[in-house]
């Protein structure tokens, strides 16, 4: 907001108005003043001083177009919007061509939802003002709320154009051109901008981001290098590079990458489970396991780091143990599909038929599309000797997934089971004319079944 020295006169002027209010004795202060003391408090949500000083600033300073346009401001900020617009009246009739008038005017139209009149306004701010990069900025926010995404960026890169330090333009800019799928076009952008501004380690991480997208980690590395070459203590560079070495395969780098960012800022749950991940794929099941509970350690609701724990168990057969962190994961997180899939898989290794059956049916409830859901669900529901609902789940399945012989195995066996035989036969006939290379999978999920002489001579009959 300030260079130095202005900071440090802003500094001894908000004292020296604090020191004025308590000894009730009038200090004098320029209307310019009056306005940065009036904002600075509007800013911090201190609205009944910003209204002291907005009265001793007009008693002291009555003629000042600068100290009303703040007044309107305050005005705007406490939705007292007639009465804001009556004063930018008045001082339109005293002064047409302050960008200032427009530029309120846009933020009543703005509140009020008519963004279109707001556009309107700034462009005819544009026409008086001197900071064309602030109207600019205030324009493409405009066309954003109008879901006019190619103008926003067109304007946004206006703003720059004026001023090539907003780095919230400039991530405005590349918003734009993600939100449109516009990558390429994106890049371009981005390769032209750090052409005339190298040095921007906001333009390098976002070229590198852009790089990542369409999957070309490399260039995307190189991009994060020089990010962080500008600014070392650039954190986020050195999280998207780790993230650029994981897609490469290339854990051990990534892993120095995280563990940088743990050296530039406080420790955090996000990149410790990264951390365990990459170790994980390092075949190096204990320091995984070590930086997954940092992780839960630092977070206790990073569900995503309990799962992680829970299947390193799982690869290890502890299920108990499996159980137990999965449980932690779907406290946090009970929607989950994938959370309640591993709840039931677990609980049907442990033979915990009724929990699993609890858990598959959860899954699909909560949006689980995998067609072994739906096959390991039946599966229980049969160990349960719930035939009918285990049919029922198949027949589903069957509307959902076409021509799947894992289905109509599982039909043609529990229709024996229920002796609905030409029904049986019926799914059996689609079983093996689907895969008959598989005719075991019924020996292994039906062995009475497979056994009857029945089935046999069909199977015979239906190879020959």
């Amino acid at each position: 907001m300030f260079a130095n020295d202005e900071e440090e006169y802003f500094r001894m002027s908000i004292s020296k108005f604090e020191n004025m209010l308590k000894t009730n004795k009038i200090c004098f202060f320029d209307s310019e003043e009056f306005e940065n003391i009036i904002l600075h408090y509007l800013d911090s949500g201190k609205l009944n001083l910003s209204k002291k000083a907005l009265k001793l600033g007009l008693d002291q300073h009555p003629n000042s177009i600068g100290l009303k346009l703040v007044q309107v401001e305050l005005l705007v900020f406490e939705n007292k919007f007639d009465q804001a617009e009556k004063l930018l009246n008045e001082l339109q009739a005293i002064d047409p061509n302050n960008d200032e008038v427009y530029i309120q005017r846009a933020n009543i139209y703005s509140k009020k939802g008519s963004h279109h009149k707001a556009i309107e306004c700034l462009q005819l701010a544009l026409q008086y003002t001197e900071d064309y990069a602030d109207v600019y900025s205030l324009l493409g926010m405009e066309y954003l709320f109008i879901d006019e995404v190619a103008q926003a960026r067109d304007t946004f890169i206006k703003c720059l154009e004026h001023d090539a330090e907003d780095q919230t333009a400039l991530y405005n800019v590349v918003y734009c051109y993600d939100f449109l799928d516009q990558h390429q076009e994106a890049i371009q952008f981005l390769e032209e901008f750090i052409d005339h501004q190298p040095y921007s380690e906001v333009a390098w991480h976002q070229l590198g981001r852009q790089f990542y997208t369409i999957k070309d980690y490399r260039k995307a590395i190189e991009a994060f290098d020089f990010a962080s070459i500008i600014d070392e203590r650039f954190s986020g560079a050195y999280i998207e590079k780790g993230k650029s070495y994981e897609k490469l395969k290339m854990y051990a780098k990534a892993i120095g990458c995280y563990k940088e960012t743990l050296q530039l800022e406080d420790p955090s749950s996000y990149i410790y489970r990264r951390i365990g991940f990459c170790y994980e794929n390092l075949k190096n099941p204990d320091k995984a396991l070590k930086y997954y509970l940092k992780s839960v350690h630092e977070d206790p609701l990073m569900d995503e780091s309990w799962v992680a724990i829970a299947d390193l168990h799982l690869r290890k057969n502890d299920f108990k143990k499996a159980l137990q962190f999965v449980n932690k994961a779907l406290g946090i997180d009970e929607y989950n599909p994938l959370y309640w899939r591993r709840f039931a898989i677990i609980n049907k290794d442990l033979m915990y038929f009724e929990e699993a059956e609890l858990g598959f049916r959860k899954a699909i409830e909560h949006g689980d599309t995998f067609l072994d859901t739906w096959l390991f669900w039946s599966d229980t529901l049969n160990l349960l000797n719930e035939y009918e609902q285990a049919i029922e789940k198949l027949l589903k399945a069957r509307g959902m997934f076409n021509d799947e012989y894992e289905i109509e195995y599982r039909l043609a066996g529990l229709y024996f089971t229920t002796q609905q035989a030409e029904k049986a036969v019926y799914h059996l006939t689609n079983a093996l004319a689907l895969n008959y290379e598989n005719r075991t999978l019924l020996q292994q999920l039906y062995p009475a079944v497979w056994e009857m002489d029945t089935v046999q001579h069909y199977l015979k009959s239906f190879g020959e």
